[in-house]
């Protein structure tokens, strides 16, 4: 059951919620099960998250899907990955629209394989006018990539150097015009964020968990809201000066 101060308390929720998914290999691993097993029950996960995020009222959601260090995995994982990828897109589109969520994605897409790319691009732009809530998949991402990309769009432009500022750096990432993560969480007991959204993180709080992504249900989830509700945001000020601000 959703806890009661979270239902009537819509502000104490983050506007955006990011997740990085951990967890999948060693969930299958347990079970003496394939990893592609261990991939297949966190989508299902992934399902679960997005629809409770969405009944919740939560606007931006952001899902670490495959880093660009990924690569390096077996090639049979990683072309798993992907067809699992596309399954997963197509069967859950018409959920999408139902739910009005726009699907967005952080990451070099063009570097995709063709297939991936074309279900992305027909789900994207099917859900280009939902309004409800902006789903982030993080694909093909790099935060350090990411931020060299925003800096090259500004010398493009050649900006001058009175107007290199935080804000322009920001309006050339991937999450352009949406908020930054209120809340991270990192599921499977690692504690680090694998060179993800590192400038968009700057101020957000961090919720780490033992739980591996298969199990993280919306029990977890519920765990992990009650105790970002429960803590006071300063950015920076003093316990008195971030009072005086609400």
């Amino acid at each position: 059951m959703i806890p009661r101060r979270i239902v009537l308390q819509l502000t104490s929720l983050p506007v955006h919620l990011a997740v990085i998914m951990d967890g999948n290999g060693r969930w299958a691993t347990s079970r003496g099960l394939t990893r592609s097993e261990g991939h297949r029950a966190g989508t299902k996960t992934a399902r679960k998250v997005v629809t409770e995020c969405r009944k919740l009222g939560i606007r931006h959601l952001t899902l670490y899907t495959f880093s660009k260090e990924n690569w390096g995995r077996p090639k049979e994982e990683i072309s798993f990955l992907f067809d699992l990828l596309k399954r997963f897109l197509t069967n859950e589109l018409s959920l999408l629209l139902e739910q009005d969520i726009r699907l967005n994605i952080l990451g070099e897409i063009n570097e995709l394989p063709l297939a991936t790319r074309k279900v992305l691009q027909h789900v994207m732009t099917t859900t280009n006018d939902c309004a409800s809530m902006t789903l982030n998949l993080a694909l093909n991402y790099s935060s350090r990539d990411e931020i060299v990309r925003a800096a090259r769009l500004l010398a493009e432009a050649e900006t001058p150097p009175a107007e290199f500022t935080e804000e322009a750096l920001a309006n050339r990432l991937y999450t352009a015009g949406q908020p930054d993560p209120d809340l991270i969480i990192r599921t499977s007991g690692e504690q680090r964020l694998s060179n993800y959204l590192l400038f968009q993180a700057a101020y957000a709080e961090f919720y780490f968990t033992d739980t591996l992504w298969p199990d993280f249900d919306e029990t977890e989830l519920h765990k992990a809201l009650e105790t970002y509700a429960g803590r006071k945001r300063r950015f920076g000020k003093t316990g008195e000066q971030a009072e005086q601000d609400t």
